[in-house]
């Protein structure tokens, strides 16, 4: 049986999780079967790993800081002809533990063990700290 495995991207031209989420919602296109998806060049050749309960971890301002299941991976041939992964996400993003993130390009696989803790229900309500703050604090090893 394949373990689990997730991916890490950079959420370009969000400023919140709050923005991603509107973004999916309400005014992207990509949609399979009703769903979003993220679309992405390149097939993840760790698919059953990545569909045995793994999830996007989004980087948003240079901090790590939600994350979406992953549902799926379905094929999408752009009007090019350039065939492409689509990954199907679920609605629901889940905030986790702010951690810091250097930029880099596409996506990375992230190990079980090296992915942020999700936030408990009790903290959903917290005051949200800003980025430069957030990142600052998780950089010292407080948040």
């Amino acid at each position: 049986m394949a373990g689990t495995i997730h991916l890490i991207k950079l959420s370009v031209g969000s400023d919140s999780v709050e923005q991603i989420e509107d973004w999916q919602q309400n005014r992207s296109k990509q949609r399979a079967n009703g769903q979003y998806y993220h679309l992405t060049r390149m097939w993840p050749k760790r698919e059953a790993e990545l569909l045995n309960g793994g999830s996007i971890y989004w980087v948003v301002k240079g901090l790590l800081q939600a994350r979406q299941r992953i549902i799926g991976l379905e094929e999408i041939t752009g009007d090019d002809g350039i065939r492409r992964c689509g990954i199907v996400l679920a609605p629901e993003l889940v905030r986790t533990a702010t951690a810091p993130k250097r930029p880099f390009q596409g996506w990375r696989y992230l190990k079980p063990e090296d992915a942020p803790p999700d936030l408990g229900k009790s903290r959903l309500n917290d005051d949200t700290l800003p980025p430069e703050l957030a990142g600052a604090l998780a950089e010292i090893g407080v948040l």
